[in-house]
């Protein structure tokens, strides 16, 4: 799972303190009966669970500390100000952001991604320059893009991967000409669990004079961002998937572009002044966080965050990616089972199809039997064009998954295969 980025966030000691049990104890969900099993939790891809701190900082803000933040002079505003702005200096840390006015607070990466594509994409692009996208891309980062070239009559392109999900590099390249203007990649494949080689990628459409989006939505969560060395346009990444709060993001973008780009939407406090004749709009980043923020949320963000990098990095990683050995190993012992997404760089995720059997059956069997995983197209029907099939099956795990649940994993498939043959 390595993108070769130096981890700057575990020490020896935090290794030597590793113990899945321990870390399970703090995730509360963990702990309950599904169907009158012991719940085995396989979607963090989709959502992640929260562990207690994130939950206590929300209830003791709503508690003793809430109140508007911004627009207040007395001493709950003001705290709650100071609390929303140090949550997004820790997600400046967290991305390793030069400058904290670069981080926008959105609702997820797919509001972040349609921000640029109606910010920058309706005010920098026009008719014939070229959008290139992987032809693995989640919704939120095709749709955006292939809606915006049919508005202002640009060309659409996708670049291949091979039969394992690695993009092909020398198509990829050979795709981006001088009329390239936007490449949009993901960090990590939602369905294949591919991790992108996204330094080349950026390098190679730099060179060519493009600017790049990650969709970070399953990177941040699973692997240290520099998005300095990495030089990428903007990042975006959902902190649900990064076992924060939902309906809360991050969007990064260089300053020089946010700047370029005019407000997404407008309403109160990223104004400067109104008159009947004219509006003026706030410096960054409040030029692009229109209206009340989801304050609570934000400042709960920080806290997982927090939690993120006091386990560490390498921790993570090293945990989560002898998980995905270990699922890999004991699913591939199944008859008729064919796992998708083999790239040799691979985060911990499988999507797997089961003889003929449809994968919402074997979803629904499942959570007979307390496991939770996801079933359908993954909000990636382009990926499911690709590999020849209408749907799959899909196990993620976190940090928080061990050994065990996937032992209770294979069991139930094995049940789940007998039923059918």
């Amino acid at each position: 799972m390595t993108m070769g980025l130096k981890d700057k966030h575990t020490s020896e000691s935090q290794h030597q303190r590793w113990d899945v049990e321990e870390i399970r104890k703090d995730f509360p969900l963990l702990g309950r009966e599904m169907n009158g099993f012991p719940l085995v939790y396989l979607d963090s891809a989709a959502t992640a669970q929260k562990p207690k701190a994130v939950i206590d900082r929300i209830h003791t803000f709503y508690q003793r500390e809430y109140a508007t933040i911004h627009r207040g002079i007395y001493g709950l505003s003001q705290d709650s100000t100071l609390e929303c702005e140090e949550a997004r200096k820790k997600c400046q840390r967290f991305l390793n952001v030069k400058d904290p006015a670069e981080i926008i607070f959105v609702r997820g990466t797919t509001e972040g991604i349609n921000l640029i594509a109606s910010s920058y994409g309706q005010t920098h692009l026009k008719a014939g320059d070229e959008i290139l996208v992987t032809e693995v891309e989640h919704h939120a980062n095709f749709v955006p893009w292939q809606d915006l070239a049919l508005k202002k009559n640009l060309k659409f392109k996708t670049a291949p991967v091979n039969d394992e999900g690695e993009l092909i590099l020398e198509e990829f390249e050979k795709r981006i000409t001088d009329k390239t203007r936007l490449v949009a990649v993901p960090h990590i494949s939602n369905v294949l669990g591919t991790v992108f080689p996204l330094k080349t990628m950026i390098d190679i459409a730099h060179k060519k004079g493009a600017l790049v989006v990650v969709d970070g939505a399953q990177g941040a969560p699973h692997m240290p961002v520099d998005v300095q060395a990495l030089d990428c346009d903007f990042y975006t990444f959902s902190s649900h998937k990064a076992y924060g709060p939902t309906a809360i993001g991050i969007l990064y973008g260089k300053r020089k572009l946010l700047e370029s780009m005019p407000p997404y939407q407008f309403g109160g406090d990223m104004i400067n002044q109104v008159t009947f004749e004219k509006t003026t709009f706030a410096p960054l980043p409040a030029k692009f966080e229109a209206g009340t923020p989801a304050f609570p949320q934000i400042i709960a963000l920080g806290t997982a965050l927090d939690y993120i990098q006091n386990i560490g990095f390498n921790q993570i990683m090293k945990h989560e990616h002898e998980l995905l050995d270990y699922a890999t190993e004991r699913l591939l012992e199944i008859p008729g089972l064919k796992i998708y997404g083999t790239a040799k760089e691979k985060a911990s995720l499988i999507s797997f199809t089961l003889d003929e059997i449809h994968p919402h059956d074997i979803g629904t069997i499942l959570d007979q039997q307390g496991i939770a995983i996801r079933a359908g197209h993954h909000c990636s029907q382009p990926t499911m064009q690709r590999f020849g099939v209408t749907a799959t099956a899909r196990a993620s795990f976190a940090f928080y998954n061990k050994k065990e649940e996937v032992d209770v994993l294979v069991q139930a498939l094995e049940k789940v295969r007998k039923m059918f043959t």
